[in-house]
């Protein structure tokens, strides 16, 4: 992971009028038009915490016996405030996308759902046949289930498989089996038109044949979308402290690895368009889509982070990570911990840092649109990705080569600032 340029986090400064009126200001940049604005709901429980994860995931805490105990409706009534108190930031803006993730999104009932969904719809406007991405853990699977997530109004599911390998998923302390996942996806295709299978890869001592099985066994299901994950140790995780029983593969081979995902994908008619990402036409993630193509979204929910542009100025907020407290605080009209101005000479590489990930790039008229920046400004470290055989351009596009994909962090990082 490249690091972005450190900024002092800030919290809140003044009312949402005081603030509102500040970032309708004129500032360093102008931009042309406002990008598309996707909505990210987080819903933070988990039945257990996996070993691996560096999310704002929690266990369910102490007393809750299970997901039936979580406090599903003052969750739901703080998302609502939150909602509410961010639609002055937003307002006469357009939703394309919406994304429920986690933590562990499937432990809310349907019916909670549901009412989520009917609470966004009441607040702001869906772009017509707009996704909704619910994430699904195989652990929380129940027959119908996913049926009932489809007529609360989730069109697309995403389901955390990892892998199809009993021991591979006991050593990533997943709650379910691979019977459980197998069965998971089959429901999801009954249910859905589209959904994601999520995959992981590079597992602690994890071969190429089990590798090949992993993806075999995927591929089966066909489905139409399906991400990948390359396993690393993260910081403040619990491998980070007590690592896995059996070494991770060595880079060379994870590298083989990755190729062997991008051909057996290729052969099944998934196509690469995204460094970790395949879909049928039709088929790829528009939440995604527009994170990778700068686009806005606004985060609720414990944690959430957004990305709101306004005509002079690109603005970030994060919401408080612990759920109790973000309850109390977006009930009271103060869900924000932290927000701050993206400094124009960050803008760059937070751009550089999302497009380069696609595997078709960006358009060059894109950039000025989304930064406000002349592609001066960009033009010595084209010149020096291209030098290194990283990207490839013309006079409308610029797009990662294989190399560049391989060593994208190597390519993000000619774009920091100096």
């Amino acid at each position: 992971m490249i690091p972005i340029a450190e900024q002092t986090p800030a919290a809140p400064d003044g009312s949402p009028a005081e603030r509102l009126a500040r970032y309708m200001r004129e500032g360093t940049i102008a931009l042309g038009a406002l990008p598309p604005l996707s909505l990210y709901v987080h819903i933070p429980w988990c039945l257990r915490k996996c070993p691996y994860c560096d999310f704002n995931s929690h266990a369910l805490p102490v007393g809750v016996a299970g997901p039936d105990e979580l406090p599903e409706q003052r969750y739901l009534d703080a998302l609502c405030a939150d909602l509410e108190a961010a639609l002055p930031f937003i307002w006469g803006r357009r939703v394309v996308s919406v994304f429920i993730g986690g933590g562990t999104p499937s432990l809310f009932s349907p019916t909670a759902i549901g009412r989520l969904i009917a609470d966004i719809r009441a607040r702001v406007a869906l772009e017509p046949g707009c996704e909704i991405t619910l994430e699904a853990n195989p652990g929380t699977f129940e027959r119908d289930r996913f049926r009932g997530y489809r007529q609360a109004g989730v069109t697309r599911l995403s389901i955390g498989v990892q892998s199809f390998d009993d021991a591979k998923l006991h050593a990533l302390g997943r709650v379910h089996d691979a019977e459980q996942a197998a069965a998971a996806v089959a429901e999801a295709r009954a249910a859905f038109e589209t959904f994601n299978l999520d995959l992981m890869y590079a597992l602690p001592g994890q071969t190429m044949a089990e590798l090949e099985a992993d993806v075999a066994r995927a591929i089966g299901f066909v489905p139409p979308h399906l991400s990948i994950y390359h396993l690393t140790i993260e910081p403040n995780t619990l491998f980070a402290t007590r690592a896995p029983a059996a070494p991770l593969p060595d880079d060379d081979l994870a590298f083989d690895m990755l190729d062997a995902i991008t051909a057996r994908a290729a052969d099944a008619g998934l196509e690469r368009y995204e460094v970790s990402a395949y879909a049928r036409p039709g088929h790829r993630c528009v939440h995604n889509v527009n994170y990778w193509e700068f686009g806005d979204y606004l985060g609720i929910g414990a944690g959430a982070h957004s990305k709101l542009s306004f005509a002079h100025r690109v603005i970030r907020q994060v919401r408080w990570r612990d759920p109790v407290r973000y309850m109390e605080g977006a009930l009271a009209g103060a869900a924000l911990s932290q927000e701050s101005e993206v400094r124009r000479s960050e803008l760059a590489f937070e751009f550089m840092l999302n497009a380069l990930r696609l595997v078709d790039g960006f358009e060059l008229a894109r950039f000025g649109e989304r930064t406000g920046l002349p592609l001066g400004s960009i033009a010595g470290p084209l010149e020096e990705a291209e030098r290194k055989g990283l990207i490839e351009r013309d006079f409308v596009r610029v797009r990662p080569t294989a190399r560049g994909l391989d060593f994208l962090s190597d390519l993000q990082s000619l774009f920091l600032p100096a």
